[in-house]
């Protein structure tokens, strides 16, 4: 595991990023800054509620891999710097975030700086990948489907797979085939919680990561945007369902060999 410098609580690379493939967590966060938080009046139990929490382990499934330490309510780093930081409701559904309704200038600008140590940290790792040639990385996140309550019914299965891959940004003229050998070892890993629901940009297409690099490593870099639904926990109460987060973990364990098959063709 290696931090780099001054940007080591931001942003930590684990593994020896010799491959291929790279995976991230960037909504995996809970911390935030003292001044921070000083200012948030946001429930902690209802900010982790809109986090991803334990997808650091799920992107853990791939040797190298970034862990993001703080929230998405300090900078969310899946948006383009100009939405980046929950200033008022209007930017963050509707949620009561700060004392006195918005968040300063000052604080505003620390913000801004997390979110360029993040970026800032990752291009250079990205750019030794990319210079040997076409790399995957697997965006991993959550997303809620109890919206309505603890106690109220789930979302449609019909437009919540339990696996959303976003790609909306890539190309599928070159990584098509990718995607799709991506998506059937998904949903054929033999799981004992049975067969993963894997749908291709039902909800989610990927934003800010994936447009990053898409557009920094134009026909090398590729993104799969994973969202996975929260069936893997108890959205309401934080308590993790190990079993069938165990399922998660598998499932996309047994994608990594076909990913790393495709990504030695594109050689």
């Amino acid at each position: 595991m290696t931090d780099l410098g001054g940007t080591s609580d931001v942003v930590t690379f684990v593994g020896d990023w010799s491959g291929q493939l790279v995976a991230t967590s960037v909504h995996a966060g809970h911390g935030l800054r003292p001044e921070i938080a000083e200012a948030m009046v946001l429930d902690e139990a209802e900010r982790f509620r809109e986090e991803d929490p334990f997808t650091d382990r799920l992107a853990a499934v791939v040797p190298d891999h970034v862990l993001t330490s703080r929230s998405r309510f300090e900078a969310d780093l899946n948006r383009p710097r100009r939405e980046a930081v929950y200033r008022t409701p209007d930017d963050c559904w509707g949620l009561e975030v700060w004392r006195g309704g918005e968040l300063s200038d000052e604080l505003f600008e620390g913000s801004l700086a997390t979110y360029d140590a993040f970026y800032d940290a990752l291009a250079p790792r990205l750019d030794a990948v990319a210079e040997r040639g076409p790399f995957v990385l697997l965006d991993v996140h959550s997303y809620n489907h109890r919206r309505d309550g603890a106690e109220e019914p789930p979302a449609p299965a019909e437009d919540n797979p339990e696996v959303n891959v976003g790609t909306g940004s890539l190309d599928h003229d070159l990584f098509g085939p990718l995607v799709e050998r991506f998506m059937g070892d998904l949903r054929d890993a033999r799981l004992g919680c049975g067969p993963l629901d894997a749908r291709e940009n039902v909800a989610f297409e990927g934003r800010n990561l994936a447009w990053w690099v898409h557009d920094r490593y134009p026909r090398v870099g590729c993104v799969l945007a994973l969202e996975f639904k929260k069936t893997f926990m108890d959205e309401w109460t934080g308590e993790l369902h190990a079993d069938r987060f165990r399922c998660a973990q598998e499932g996309l364990a047994a994608a990594v060999p076909g990913l790393l098959d495709e990504l030695e063709r594109l050689r």
